[in-house]
């Protein structure tokens, strides 16, 4: 089935709510999504109830990216399936949620402090849709919409760094924690755009001692030799290809969609699905 395995909407740090993207997926003649949200999973009821009562016909994956850090690396982990009724899981989103918001209050506390530039909280929680994940994009947001940098790229460049005076560190959960929890909680745990991580083979490895199943070699930042190199490395561990388009926003330098765009293979929804009935096999 011809899919998308990596989206984001009004949750956490894309622009589109649920509706929106069943509606631009379908446009796209995508036959299966799934909604992936940074630490959170709301997105997919909404989607979900929206699809029922248009009588969409488009498959649903539960999904969420869970962000995580490892020494000095961002690892994003995406699970697929997962029970969000199980205690550890919701017990993982609550203090995701709780660092993101301890980590913007800080942030906007020393932006003042340091450089003058007053930002309420309440003004960086409304970019989100109510519960979801507010994280730098939207700090970097409100830091250019009160004239404190001429752009959001500005704003990145300034302020949101490990350098920057008024940058703070968000107190997250490891990778192995997510792993381990998104398979306890019956779902898929698999690295995001591993591409990004210099040490992603030995981290992978490791990971796979708490749960690790699949790899994201398909990405929109992956060249076709990474998506080898990728595809390569989890046929010999044993894992499953996922990808997505990671999706966040029409593509600004040409107003184009690139929801779907035409590089995930259509048996990756296969592989998901077969991977799914073996951990619940093994559960």
């Amino acid at each position: 089935m011809k899919g998308d395995f990596h989206i984001h909407t009004y949750y956490s740090d894309g622009v589109f709510s649920p509706e929106k993207i069943v509606d631009l997926a379908v446009d796209a003649g995508l036959e299966v999504i799934a909604l992936t949200d940074h630490d959170n999973v709301l997105s997919y009821k909404v989607a979900q109830d929206y699809i029922n009562s248009k009588n969409i016909n488009l498959k649903l994956i539960p999904g969420i990216e869970v962000n995580t850090l490892y020494k000095d690396y961002e690892v994003h982990i995406l699970g697929y399936f997962a029970d969000a009724t199980k205690s550890d899981f919701k017990a993982l989103l609550k203090t995701q949620q709780q660092a993101r918001i301890k980590q913007t209050k800080e942030i906007l506390r020393l932006l003042a402090k340091k450089e003058g530039i007053k930002i309420a909280f309440e003004d960086v929680k409304d970019m989100v849709a109510e519960g979801g994940s507010i994280g730098r994009p939207h700090i970097a947001k409100a830091i250019t919409n009160v004239g404190g940098t001429s752009n959001v790229m500005e704003a990145y460049s300034k302020y949101i760094h490990k350098d920057s005076p008024v940058y703070v560190e968000r107190k997250t959960v490891s990778p192995f924690d997510a792993v381990e929890i998104i398979y306890d909680a019956g779902g898929i745990p698999v690295i995001a755009h591993p591409y990004d991580i210099d040490i992603a083979e030995k981290l992978i490895k490791e990971l796979m001692n708490c749960g690790l199943r699949g790899i994201e070699a398909y990405h929109r930042k992956h060249s076709p030799a990474i998506v080898e190199y990728f595809s390569t490395m989890a046929e010999n561990l044993g894992l499953i290809v996922t990808g997505g388009s990671d999706f966040h926003a029409p593509n600004i330098m040409n107003g184009q969609i690139i929801l779907g765009k035409n590089f995930v293979p259509e048996w990756i929804y296969d592989g998901l699905i077969k991977e799914k009935k073996n951990i619940d096999l093994a559960g």
